[in-house]
């Protein structure tokens, strides 16, 4: 009896050991399996874990962020097949299934890249974002890294080419929009959220899933930098007022040091003039000075200036053929209210009062300023034997000018009528691919005030081209009729009124 009882006892023992090493066997085969599984989920990424699954994503509630709040339509998606692949970064997954069916993980997100000093991710949603009305398909989208942003407010605009190999073809789909995509720090991830169906994408027949389980997604990130090189193309135009004239009556009651005109508007902005009656600076008590001011109430930003070319003078109130008006020419950068720009020594005190000379009549003193313009007083037209002659150079606009006239005309012109051009004197200072455009009326003075002939000039001008004008400007019947008085006294006035004329400013020069 005893003895049954003892072998009973260690049956039981041996049972319960035996148990014992089931159990500690079944935990070592399944903690080897994990081990061995540890390396194929991280090689295909998917390491279960909700915080992968969940990171970078911003909820609803937090400012959602994905293709939907770019508005992505199907007129803006441009799909296609392309031999080369991804130039940003590539993503080769060896078990795409594993990552498919992974409950915990909903996106795989790459290492980093950079493309622009800026560091990207590429995401991929196996079975599609669910958030942005991907389901069923695959989806792909770029994130930006917030700390390669220097400013909370930069923006970056970038173009986005998605990639998946098809290796039937040996070829990439590919995904792009046509519209740039805006990085901010409100707004880091871009992409679409229905690039395949997943089921296009796992039939191996379609070849985009290979050798059992292989696949391969890519991006090109092409940043959007600021440019390098510009140019700057302007035209100054006619001005509504093209000269302000100021009459200075008892002038020689004038005691103050300086005095001002009214404000006159020109170009979109107010001047005045100012004349010191005695002189200032270097032609205190010897010369009358003048100058041009930008007004003081303009608003002049602290980076503007403003630039003016044009014409002062002193008219000769006698119209002596001996005694001209005095005009000198005004070129310069204004910079701020109450800045003026002109001449110390303008005429001496001793010729504007000489009454002979016909600046100073009856007490009265006419300065103005005039937009640009250029007068040619041709005498002794009948005696020019030459086919062309060039008036002397002025500048306008910038460059520096001729008025041609041909006195016997030139092309279909020749032996009938006057031809008469504007050239362009500095043409070999042009780059070989710069124009420069003009507007300008050009002008056949009538001497007797009753109508002048003029022809509208619009043209550009360049290294090839440097002369525009009208072979057939006005008939020799015409111009040599005295009664019409265009040649009075032989004498010939032609003129150029420059309209408009363009500079063109290149960065780098």
């Amino acid at each position: 009896m005893k003895s049954h009882y003892t072998n009973t006892i260690y049956v039981v023992y041996l049972l319960f050991c035996l148990l014992i090493t089931s159990a500690s066997a079944q935990s070592f085969i399944r903690q080897s399996t994990d081990d061995l599984s540890t390396p194929l989920q991280q090689e295909i990424g998917a390491k279960a874990g909700p915080i992968l699954g969940e990171a970078h994503y911003l909820n609803k509630d937090d400012q959602e962020i994905s293709s939907l709040d770019y508005k992505v339509s199907p007129s803006n998606a441009v799909t296609g097949m392309r031999d080369r692949p991804p130039m940003s970064y590539s993503l080769k997954m060896e078990s795409f299934n594993t990552l498919l069916q992974s409950n915990e993980t909903e996106r795989y997100e790459s290492r980093p890249f950079t493309v622009g000093g800026y560091n990207w991710s590429l995401i991929v949603y196996p079975n599609g974002n669910r958030r942005d009305d991907g389901s069923g398909f695959i989806s792909l989208y770029v994130t930006i890294d917030n700390s390669t942003l220097v400013f909370s407010h930069q923006e970056v605009f970038a173009d986005l080419r998605f990639y998946i190999f098809q290796r039937n073809e040996r070829k990439y789909f590919t995904m792009q929009d046509t519209h740039a995509w805006r990085y901010n720090i409100f707004k880091t991830m871009w992409g679409f959220p229905r690039v395949l169906p997943l089921a296009t994408f796992r039939d191996p027949r379609n070849g985009y899933l290979f050798n059992g389980d292989h696949c391969e997604f890519g991006v090109d990130v092409t940043i959007h930098t600021p440019f390098q090189r510009s140019e700057l193309f302007t035209v100054a135009r006619n001005f509504p007022n093209p000269r302000f004239t100021w009459t200075i009556r008892s002038f020689s009651t004038l005691l103050g040091e300086a005095y001002f005109s009214d404000v006159f508007p020109i170009g979109g902005r107010r001047w005045n003039i100012q004349v010191n009656p005695s002189g200032a600076g270097t032609g205190e008590g010897t010369s009358l000075s003048i100058y041009l001011l930008l007004n003081a109430n303009e608003r002049v930003r602290p980076y503007e200036k403003i630039y003016v070319r044009a014409q002062l003078r002193v008219l000769n109130q006698r119209a002596s053929p001996q005694w001209r008006t005095i005009e000198r020419p005004l070129d310069h950068w204004f910079t701020g209210p109450g800045l003026g720009w002109g001449y110390n020594e303008f005429i001496p005190l001793a010729d504007l009062r000489d009454p002979q000379r016909g600046y100073l009549v009856n007490d009265v003193l006419i300065v103005q300023f005039y937009n640009p313009t250029f007068t040619w007083t041709i005498r002794g037209f009948s005696t020019l034997l030459k086919d062309m002659y060039l008036s002397d150079v002025f500048t306008i606009g910038g460059r520096s000018w001729n008025l041609q006239v041909y006195p016997n005309g030139r092309g279909e012109g020749e032996g009938k009528f006057l031809s008469m051009f504007l050239y362009l004197n500095e043409k070999d200072k042009l780059r070989p691919y710069e124009k420069v455009y003009v507007r300008a009326k050009l002008r056949v003075l009538n001497q007797s005030k009753l109508n002048n002939v003029q022809n509208q000039l619009d043209s550009w001008f360049n290294r090839a081209v440097p002369s525009w004008g009208f072979r057939k400007f006005i008939s020799f019947d015409d111009l040599r009729d005295s009664s019409k008085g265009f040649l009075v006294n032989d004498v010939l006035m032609v003129q150029v009124e420059m309209e408009a004329v363009s500079s063109t400013k290149y960065f780098p020069s």
